[in-house]
């Protein structure tokens, strides 16, 4: 019995080893793949370099390569500006290896992914929402990150970026006589984004929001 038992035992062995190994003799070896990806990254054949990577990955996912090549295949979706691609890599990396070294890195270019596609103020400002969302988290939990200065001045553009949309959107109202709509808009703008360049604007134009209202009202109850 104990001689079934550890034959069973080599058996599963074995299994196992060329389960997380080569598929036959032509399949390399993960240093030999990481080597190859290493090239075609460093000739900027990053669509090439993304196959090689994820062989690595998935045929060696114990070996300390497959963690390199998880990164460098964000880094390679990025390179060729795939943002949607690559904000994803680099949240899946952050899940896996929230110790990492460079996780502060990896939480930045998670923003810049979103960053990187700021549209003008009369576009929608989601890609702004997420990239402030994610450069706030970097910069309250790593405050000594080497990314949070520059963390730090991004956040603001997009926060101008927000302002600026809302100002777009007042006017609008304001032109087409929605008053009350506009004064919102204005109002958020001197609530909720003070000293991005727009107070003066805001404070203005939120008054002859209300100045418009007034006369509405008055001409109501004549």
């Amino acid at each position: 019995m104990k001689r079934l038992i550890s034959l069973a035992l080599i058996a599963l062995t074995a299994l196992t080893l060329v389960s997380c190994g080569p598929k036959n003799k032509e399949e390399k070896l993960a240093p030999e793949l990481a080597e190859d990806a290493r090239v075609q990254f460093e000739k900027e054949r990053y669509d090439e370099a993304i196959k090689i990577y994820t062989k690595l990955r998935d045929w060696y996912p114990f070996d300390k390569l497959a963690i390199e090549a998880e990164y460098n295949i964000a880094e390679a979706h990025f390179n060729m500006e795939a943002y949607d691609e690559a904000a994803l890599a680099y949240e899946e990396f952050e899940k896996l290896h929230p110790r990492h070294e460079s996780i502060d890195y990896i939480i930045n270019q998670q923003a810049l992914c979103y960053f990187n596609r700021l549209d003008t103020v009369d576009r929608d400002q989601a890609q702004a929402i997420k990239a402030i969302s994610i450069f706030t988290r970097l910069i309250r939990q790593y405050p000594d990150s080497a990314y949070v200065e520059k963390a730090k001045e991004k956040r603001e553009l997009c926060l101008k970026s927000l302002a600026g949309h809302e100002m777009y959107v007042g006017r609008f109202y304001l032109k087409n006589k929605k008053y009350e709509s506009a004064l919102h808009r204005f109002q958020t703008v001197i609530d909720a984004y003070a000293g991005l360049g727009f107070d003066e604007e805001a404070q203005e134009l939120a008054a002859r929001s209300r100045e418009k209202l007034a006369e509405e009202k008055a001409e109501g109850a004549e």
